[in-house]
């Protein structure tokens, strides 16, 4: 089992190719529709994420796995084929995710606790049948006053380990992706402090509950300033920061990392994973896994409209493409504008 998931997390961090997140819930979708002005329905949702998806060269270059939400996991395209099938044609993974969301933690003021553990097992169980491989699990760690806890942060952990444990069971990849938000107003100091105790924390309860790490990828954040912060890190600093905090934790037993862009603008996730790979040495592969600094512009450049189709798979298949050359150090300013 455990070769098996090998093979399949090394081939969702293949050279110059990352993760599409396109796993928004349907209350995140329509907030992202309504910017467009686009109704929220069952057949819109499949036919923008149909629309990404049929982008063949953009997918068989830079796309490895596609993250799907429930509905779209057990969807059909247009012609009938159904949407697992159409992301295989593309020689690119599906995945799902599986996590039921971030919900307040009982006994502390503004820290959350990632839910859905309930009736995992069968859910991956039916998941891996539909034709997933690999699963992604999100815990939010807020920096704050006093925060975050110890308590928070272990019990995150906790449940991360239990779901990467119950996904090797089923033969599916976990994804795990412990992220520390960049709201609020705190330093890369304070960043770099946190991520660092998160993800000792998070790798001692892996080893504790027996999970692979040959068959895992890592999803975290980068090492950021907080958005508010009126200091911010440069591209450099930021890099330097993330692959200092990243050596000090992750075993080099984890295939790959692959970047949450956490808020970031699309240039900036994209800038910032390139300057690591094109300065530092690493034990594992570092790519991308990125939802809106993909999609944003493709969602613009669509706006529900069949006629902008074309458009729109311009512009996701241009994101895709930087974010290749980003994962093997290559990209350049210069470079995105020549595009």
């Amino acid at each position: 089992m455990t070769e098996h998931l090998h093979d399949i997390a090394q081939a969702m961090v293949a050279r110059g190719r990352g993760i599409l997140a396109a796993d928004e819930s349907s209350g995140t979708i329509k907030k992202r529709f309504d910017t467009i002005g686009v109704d929220s329905t069952e057949g819109s949702r499949r036919d923008y994420r149909e629309m990404l998806f049929r982008c063949t060269d953009a997918m068989k270059d830079s796309i490895s796995g596609v993250i799907l939400y429930d509905e779209t996991l057990r969807q059909k395209a247009a012609d009938g084929t159904p949407i697992v099938d159409v992301i295989r044609a593309s020689n690119s993974i599906p995945g799902i995710k599986v996590d039921t969301g971030a919900k307040d933690l009982a006994g502390t003021q503004g820290e959350k606790i990632t839910e859905g553990l309930d009736g995992l097992r069968e859910r991956l169980a039916e998941y891996h049948d539909i034709g997933a491989r690999f699963a992604k699990w999100r815990a939010v760690i807020t920096i704050g006053a006093d925060i975050p806890s110890s308590y928070c942060v272990h019990t995150n952990a906790h449940a991360l380990a239990r779901y990467a444990a119950l996904c090797q069971e089923q033969n599916i990849v976990p994804i795990v992706e412990p992220e520390v938000l960049m709201d609020g107003d705190h330093s890369i100091e304070r960043c770099f402090e946190v991520t660092e105790f998160v993800l000792n924390t998070v790798y001692d309860e892996l080893y504790s509950q027996n999970v692979a790490l040959e068959g895992t990828i890592l999803k975290p954040n980068m090492v950021l300033s907080g958005m508010g912060c009126p200091d911010q890190a440069g591209i450099d600093e930021v890099a330097q920061r993330t692959i200092t905090c990243l050596k000090r934790c992750v075993p080099a037993a984890v295939p790959g990392i692959c970047f949450l862009s956490g808020g970031q603008s699309d240039e900036l996730a994209t800038a910032h994973l390139s300057a690591m790979n094109a300065a530092y040495d690493m034990p594992w592969v570092l790519s991308f896994s990125y939802g809106r600094a993909l999609q944003a512009a493709a969602l613009k450049a669509w706006a529900g409209k069949a006629e902008n189709v074309p458009a729109a798979q311009t512009a996701f298949s241009h994101r895709a493409r930087m974010n290749g050359l980003a994962a093997t150090g290559q990209w350049s300013a210069e470079r995105e504008q020549a595009a």
